[in-house]
């Protein structure tokens, strides 16, 4: 480790690394090297041991599942300098830890990442692994659209959790689309989830679903300003959508309606922006979620309130 490695406005970090070490010794350095060198820890992590573990089994080669019977086990020179050279370029280039394992879990399942995507971290995957319970039957989940979809974690976790639906996996971007296609293939569900590049609901006239979910962009100006160094490595259209952070969140309020069933409901991802969504359409009776797991800024609409709500 570059002992002079560290975030801008940061003291430089002279932590000497263990030599040798076990899984255990490096999980910890990792954790007070991460700590002291002020890092962000937003992405799929929320505090710098977890952070430090992933980035330690996976440099390692080992499982997270196994780590009562690795943790004292001693690592090699080889297995070691790959660790601290991950530990360096987290530091160093604030890269989160998924763009440097190219790997990251939603709803139970493990996906490929890189900095064409967003790292999968939403709250909504409580509500894919109950099958949208309590808000709609899983038997009347026959169609899925994501719309903003990624890596494709919510389309493809969802047909993984309702084995019967059809899922469209919609995205404005040709390379988060590539993303969407690397894991729609890793976890065989090629018959039922279909990539398709449209602009919200522009290529996807005459077709209705059961349900439509969707975690767009919704950083305005003044929070995008403000976001830690390692939100730069995300792609900026993925997060920041206009002067408010509602731009698309409008075009799916607006067009909701005409793309869901009667029984069909419309669940969105807005995060920080709630308060922002309720002042911007104080017609609308939203239903704000909540999780077991934490996060919110999650609404969820039916269809027949869309209609009754007469969004333009």
């Amino acid at each position: 480790m570059n002992p002079t490695s560290h975030p801008p406005g940061a003291a430089p970090v002279t932590l000497p690394a263990p030599d040798p070490a076990t899984v255990e010794q490096l999980i910890h350095y990792g954790t007070l090297l991460f700590e002291q060198s002020q890092l962000w820890f937003g992405h799929g992590t929320d505090n710098a041991f977890d952070e430090a573990a992933e980035l330690v089994f996976f440099g390692a080669g080992l499982r997270h599942e196994d780590a009562a019977d690795v943790y004292s086990r001693q690592l090699g020179a080889a297995e070691r300098a790959a660790i601290l050279a991950l530990f360096e370029r987290r530091v160093a280039e604030r890269i989160p830890a998924a763009y440097l394992t190219h790997r990251m879990w939603f709803a139970g399942h493990e996906f490929y990442v890189d900095e064409r995507v967003l790292v999968p971290r939403s709250p909504l995957a409580e509500l894919v692994e109950v099958q949208f319970q309590p808000w709609i039957a899983p038997a009347k989940v026959q169609r899925v659209l994501d719309i903003g979809t990624g890596s494709g974690c919510i389309a493809i976790a969802s047909a993984l959790a309702v084995p019967d639906a059809q899922v469209d996996a919609s995205d404005i971007s040709n390379d988060a689309l590539a993303v969407t296609a690397i894991n729609i293939a890793r976890h065989g569900v090629q018959a039922r989830v279909r990539p398709i590049r449209s602009d919200v609901f522009a290529a996807l006239a005459g077709e209705r679903y059961d349900v439509i979910v969707s975690n767009p962009p919704y950083v305005g100006d003044a929070e995008m300003a403000t976001l830690p160094p390692e939100y730069g490595h995300e792609p900026s259209t993925g997060l920041h959508c206009g002067v408010d952070g509602l731009d698309v969140v409008r075009r799916i309020l607006s067009g909701a309606a005409a793309h869901l069933e009667p029984h069909g409901v419309l669940i969105v991802e807005v995060g920080n922006s709630e308060q922002a969504v309720v002042e911007a359409f104080p017609q609308v009776q939203f239903t704000w979620l909540h999780f077991e797991r934490g996060g919110g800024g999650v609404f969820l609409l039916s269809a027949e309130q869309l209609e009754s709500a007469n969004v333009r």
